[in-house]
């Protein structure tokens, strides 16, 4: 078994009962920290069970961490973790802090590692530090030599007051799915919240904050830099970035809006001008369009794009030009199973699907729920007087507004009810 690893590490690690069925994976340490110069003593993990829901493990069950993997007694109380005051996230709140060592000088803390003991308790040991403190978006000023220190060696644990930078914590979630890292995200008290969405790409950041709850959006989006913010919006699918402006106050939105490029602000200010309920409230204005004469080849590219989502790749939608909406006349659609089944030189016009009747953009969402079920499709054109395609109305966007709000707060586990699943006794 491993007496010293390093937490940044155990992000992401999956988590194991004795039988060798996944737990969950690991999202933190939870750590308890003492006056004067007393190693802290690494109490649990943040564990994500499924339904996303995030519990704590005792460090007393874990039997082993080695080989990328946790082992545990199987004993796992299926409370949802609520942090102690007296508690520290070592991810979430000790990555990318600057303290400064004993004999003097400054350094931001890359990493820390936990050691077992005789006694069987983890406590922190080593801490690997840099010396230099972050800057803006939470790059080092200046680059300075990285070594392995005492936990000993370092004072003024917490003291330092300035913007703590997260560039070594995004990289222990580096290859997480942006749902991951939102979660992550939310969790964190709200400065912090803010530090590490400062130090997002514009892309990362945009595709974060689609899986956030609004209240997060709007606190993260108010408090950036107003040209950073619109910079995030003009990244963001132009459904979700509308519906973030709705939240905002008239004058912020409008100061935002005038600040991204005229074609995107333009595309978002045609979403907001409908009813959020309504096929037009609901739609992006940016499904894959081509013309009738494109090749099946260059429809399959187009919809392997990393960037779009299932729903989105599931259909190409054909066109008379232009084909940026609202587009010329709309043809119909051709699904994805039917490119797949015809040779590559094909154009698409001969294989089009005319039978699915687009949405108009006044359509209530019950009525768009309803289409999706009939027609037992992912995503359904929008159409307007003239037949032109303005949007696509995808699956996902129907779920967001159809389920309850905060609904991502909301733990479909029934073991919330149950005082004793495990025979643990309930973490107070």
């Amino acid at each position: 078994m491993t007496t010293r690893v390093f937490v940044a590490r155990l992000a992401g690690l999956a988590v194991f009962d004795p039988i060798g069925d996944q737990v969950g994976r690991v999202r933190d340490v939870v750590a308890v920290f003492r006056a004067g110069r007393v190693p802290p003593r690494a109490v649990g993990l943040v564990v994500e069970v499924s339904g996303r829901r995030r519990v704590f493990l005792p460090m007393t069950r874990v039997t082993s961490i080695d080989a990328g993997q946790v082992i545990t007694t199987g004993l796992v109380n299926m409370r949802r973790f609520v942090q102690r005051p007296t508690e520290t996230l070592l991810l979430g709140e000790m990555l990318d802090r600057t303290v400064r060592l004993r004999d003097g000088g400054e350094v931001t803390i890359q990493d820390l590692a936990i050691e077992e003991t005789r006694n069987r308790e983890w406590r922190v040991r080593k801490v690997f530090v840099r010396r230099g403190r972050p800057g803006r978006l939470g790059r080092l000023r200046r680059r300075g030599p990285a070594f392995v220190v005492d936990y000993e060696d370092l004072t003024d644990i917490g003291v330092i007051e300035h913007r703590q930078g997260a560039a070594n914590l995004l990289a222990a979630f580096e290859d997480h799915k942006p749902a991951d890292l939102a979660e992550f995200i939310h969790e964190l008290a709200p400065k912090r919240r803010l530090e590490v969405a400062e130090a997002l790409s514009d892309e990362r950041l945009a595709d974060v904050l689609e899986e956030l709850p609004d209240d997060d959006q709007v606190a993260i989006v108010s408090q950036l830099p107003a040209r950073r913010a619109a910079d995030v919006l003009e990244a963001m699918q132009p459904d979700d970035a509308a519906d973030l402006l709705g939240e905002l106050t008239r004058e912020q939105a409008e100061q935002l809006l005038a600040l991204m490029e005229p074609s995107e602000a333009a595309d978002v200010r045609r979403l907001l001008a409908y009813p959020e309920n309504t096929a037009g409230g609901l739609m992006t204005s940016e499904p894959v369009i081509l013309p009738p004469e494109a090749p099946v080849a260059e429809a399959l590219a187009r919809v392997r794009r990393f960037e779009l989502s299932p729903a989105l790749a599931a259909a190409v939608f054909v066109c008379r030009p232009p084909l940026e909406t609202p587009t010329g006349r709309y043809l119909g659609l051709v699904h994805i199973q039917r490119l797949l089944r015809e040779p590559p030189h094909d154009p698409i016009g001969g294989i089009v699907d005319k039978d699915v009747t687009p949405l108009r953009p006044e359509d209530p969402l019950d009525r768009v729920s309803r289409r999706l079920a009939t027609y037992n499709m992912v995503s359904l054109p929008v159409t307007d007087d003239g037949g032109r395609l303005v949007g696509a109305v995808t699956v996902d966007d129907v779920l967001d507004h159809m389920l309850p709000d905060h609904w991502r707060d909301t733990e479909e586990d029934p073991a919330d009810e149950l005082d004793d699943v495990t025979g643990e006794v309930p973490r107070a």
